[in-house]
C-alpha cells in the first residue's frame, strides 16, 4: 500500500526522499510526490504514474529544503491523478497519509460549510484542512495534531510538515504502520524499516494510537492518551542490498530463484536435524489441547492456508476452518472456546487479517501468526509467533514468501501431530527428512526455467487459462491462476480437477490452455482421468508432473514441464516453482510490468 518517508535533516532532502520512495515501490502505487519546507514556504512537487515522472518534475522544478515528506499513493478515494496525489497541502500544512479516513465525507461537508476549499477527491485532504484550521487559530503544531486525531475514524499513518516550523515533522499512526528512525543530527519517519535503510538502522516502531514529534535532536512519542512514552529503539538489520535485483531482469525472478536458500533458512528455525525433530519457538499455547483450528488469510497467503488445512487434518487429525480475511468477521463465525486461530500474512499488516485477529482474540482464541516481518503488528499481538525467513520481497506478486509460509506450516503441522500423539517418532523423523530435502528439490525445479521460458509463447496469446489439481495441488492450481492474473492480466481460474465436469468444462475449446498439476502418486490417476475429459473436448494441456507422470500421460500435450519426484508432503513447495515461472515468462512475453502490476499493492493496509 502507500509508502511514507519524512526527513528532518541537515542538508537538502529531496534526493533522499525520492530514494526512499524507490525502496517502497514494491508496495504498489499510481502517483507520487514530495513536499519540502524552505524559506517559509511549502515546496510541493507531484506526478501521476511511475516515480520517473516525479524525478523529471523535480529536474524541471527542484524542491530545496532540509526537511520534507514524500509519498507513493495507491488510489482509494479519487482517481490516480496529480491533483489527488500526496502530499496534500493548505497554506500552512502539508501531509501524507496511508490508510482510509472512514468519516471523511461528514468532515469534508463540515469543512466546506466553514468555507474551506478542496482541490482533490481524496479522504486525506480533510486532515490537512483540519490541522490547518487549528494552526491558523493559533495552536502549536503539536496541539493542532493532538486536537485533530480524535476526530478521525478509520486507519491512518500520517506525516505532517508545517510552513512556519522548518525544524519538525509530526507523525501519527492508527491501524497503519509507521516507524521512527534515528540518525546523526537527523531524524526520520517511514512506513517501514526498508524505506529508511540507507539512512539509519536505528528504529522504533510506533504502537497503535501513538503520535510523534521529530526534530534533529530526536523524537518525542505520545500514546493515544497524549502521555509521553518510550518505544524501544532496535537495530533493523535491513540493508540497501535487499532491494537490488543483481543479475536478474526483475525482482520477481530474483525472488523465485532465492527460494531454495530462504526455504532452507526458514526450516533451520524449525528443525533439529541431528535429533530429527520439529521444534517451535517458546509459546503460551498448549498445542496438545487444541481441538479446532481457524485459519484466516488473504490472497496467496490464503492458498498457503488451504494447503495447511490438508496437513493439519491429515497428520494431526484436527478439524480446520479456513476463511478469507475480508469475509471472516462479517459472517459472525462460531469460535470454539480454547481454539487456535492461525493468521498468515506476508507483511503482518494486512488490514482485513489484522482486524480478524483482533476479533478472534476478543473471543477467547489463542493467536498464532505466520509472518515475514517479525516486528509487524500481527507479530506483536500473537501468542505464538512463527516467522518465516523469506527476507524482503520486492515483487508485488508473492513468491518466496509463499514457499516459506508453506515450510513453516508443514513444520507446525508435524509438531502439532506429535504433541497430540498422532505421529510416531519414526513418522516425525520421516517428515523431517523430507522437509530437509525441500531446498534441493526446489533447486531441481528451477533447473527447468529455460524450458518454461521456451513454452511461454504458447500461453501468452490466450484470453482464458484454467488450472487443475487435486488434494494439496488444488490450492496450487488456485495460486498458479492468481499469479497469471496478477502479472500477465490473462483471465485464469483454478479448479479442483474433479469439479471440471460440474460446469467449467463448458469453457473448454482449442483456445483455452489447461495447466494440470499432477505429481505421480495416489491422486495421479484421478487427475489424469479429468485431464482426458478436457483433451476429449479439444482442450490444450500443459502437464506439470515428474518423469514417471509425464511418461504415463504426457503424450499429446501442448507442452510438459518436468519436476523432480518428491514426497507428497513437499510437493506443494516444489510445484509452486513452475506455476510462478510460467506466470513470470508469460508476463515477460506480453511485456507487462512484472514487478509492479497495475492496480495492485504489496501490503493492503485498508479494508
Amino acid at each position: 500500500m502507500c509508502g511514507i518517508i519524512g526527513i528532518v535533516g541537515k542538508e537538502d532532502v529531496a534526493d533522499r526522499l525520492v530514494d526512499g520512495l524507490k525502496r517502497m515501490e514494491y508496495r504498489g502505487y499510481d502517483s507520487a510526490g514530495i513536499c519540502t519546507v524552505q524559506g517559509g514556504e511549502l515546496v510541493r512537487r507531484r506526478a501521476e504514474g511511475k516515480l520517473g515522472n516525479l524525478v523529471k518534475e523535480l529536474a524541471r522544478h527542484p524542491a530545496p529544503g532540509v526537511i520534507g515528506i514524500a509519498h507513493t499513493r495507491w488510489a482509494t478515494h479519487g482517481a490516480p491523478t496529480t491533483s489527488n496525489a500526496h502530499p496534500h497541502a493548505t497554506g500552512e500544512v502539508a501531509l501524507v497519509h496511508n490508510g482510509i479516513i472512514e468519516n471523511f465525507k461528514s468532515l469534508r461537508e463540515a469543512l466546506t460549510a466553514r468555507g474551506r476549499r478542496f482541490e482533490s477527491e481524496t479522504d486525506t485532504e480533510v486532515v490537512a484542512h483540519l490541522v490547518s484550521e487549528k494552526v491558523e487559530a493559533g495552536l502549536s503544531p503539536a496541539d493542532a495534531v493532538k486536537a485533530v486525531l480524535p476526530e478521525l475514524r478509520g486507519a491512518f499513518a500520517l506525516a505532517i510538515a508545517f510552513r512556519q516550523h522548518p525544524d519538525l515533522l509530526i507523525g501519527a499512526r492508527l491501524g497503519s504502520p509507521l516507524v521512527v528512525g534515528y540518525g546523526d543530527g537527523e531524524t526520520y519517519l517511514g512506513s517501514d524499516a526498508l524505506a529508511l535503510a540507507p539512512l539509519t538502522q536505528q528504529i522504533a516502531y510506533l504502537e497503535e494510537g501513538d503520535w510523534v514529534i521529530i526534530t534533529r535532536d530526536g523524537a518525542k512519542i505520545f500514546d493515544r492518551d497524549d502521555q509521553p512514552v518510550e518505544r524501544e529503539i532496535t537495530t533493523s538489520g535491513v540493508t540497501a542490498a535487499a532491494v537490488e535485483k543483481g543479475p536478474y531482469r526483475h525482482f520477481m525472478l530474483k525472488e523465485i530463484f532465492e527460494q531454495p536458500t530462504v526455504v532452507a533458512q526458514t526450516l533451520q528455525s524449525y528443525i533439529r536435524p541431528i535429533e530429527q525433530q520439529v521444534a517451535l519457538p517458546q509459546m503460551d499455547i498448549d498445542l496438545a489441547g487444541v481441538e479446532r483450528i481457524t485459519i484466516v488469510a488473504c490472497g496467496t497467503s490464503f492458498y498457503a492456508g488451504m494447503v495447511a488445512k490438508y496437513w493439519f487434518e491429515t497428520f494431526a487429525r484436527v478439524p480446520v476452518d479456513i476463511d478469507v480475511a475480508s469475509e471472516f468477521r462479517y459472517r459472525d463465525p462460531v469460535l470454539q472456546p480454547g481454539g487456535l486461530a492461525l493468521f498468515i500474512s506476508q507483511s503482518g499488516e494486512t488490514a482485513d487479517t489484522l482486524a480478524a485477529l483482533r476479533h478472534c482474540k476478543a473471543n477467547g482464541q489463542k493467536i498464532a501468526v505466520v509472518v515475514n516481518v517479525p516486528t509487524s503488528s500481527m507479530a506483536r499481538e500473537a501468542d505464538l509467533l512463527l516467522p518465516n525467513r523469506a527476507g524482503h520481497e520486492s515483487g508485488v506478486a508473492s513468491t518466496k514468501a509463499f514457499t516459506c509460509q508453506l515450510a513453516v506450516l508443514a513444520a507446525l503441522a508435524a509438531h502439532l501431530a506429535a504433541k497430540k500423539g498422532k505421529l510416531t517418532r519414526e513418522a516425525e523423523q520421516e517428515i523431517v527428512r523430507h522437509l530437509i530435502e525441500a531446498p534441493a528439490a526446489l533447486n531441481a525445479a528451477l533447473a527447468h526455467d529455460a524450458d518454461i521460458a521456451g513454452m511461454a509463447h504458447l500461453i501468452a496469446p490466450a484470453r482464458d487459462v484454467l488450472y487443475l489439481g487435486r488434494g494439496p495441488d488444488y490450492p496450487l492450481a488456485l495460486e498458479g491462476a492468481l499469479k497469471l492474473k496478477e502479472i500477465s492480466y490473462i483471465h485464469a481460474e483454478g479448479y479442483a480437477s474433479g469439479e471440471m465436469k460440474h460446469g467449467p468444462i463448458a469453457l473448454i475449446d482449442e483456445a483455452v490452455p489447461v495447466i494440470v498439476l499432477a505429481p505421480s502418486g495416489p491422486l495421479f490417476e484421478k487427475t489424469v482421468s479429468n485431464m482426458q475429459e478436457v483433451r476429449a473436448r479439444g482442450g490444450k494441456i500443459v502437464l506439470i508432473s515428474d518423469a514417471e507422470g509425464l511418461a504415463e500421460a504426457g503424450e499429446g500435450c501442448l507442452a510438459t514441464i518436468e519436476m523432480p519426484k518428491v514426497h507428497p508432503l513437499i510437493a506443494p513447495l516444489v510445484y509452486a516453482v513452475p506455476v510462478q515461472l510460467l506466470a513470470y515468462h508469460v508476463a515477460v512475453a506480453k511485456g507487462t510490468d512484472v514487478d509492479q502490476p497495475r492496480n495492485l499493492a504489496k501490503s493492503v493496509t485498508v479494508e
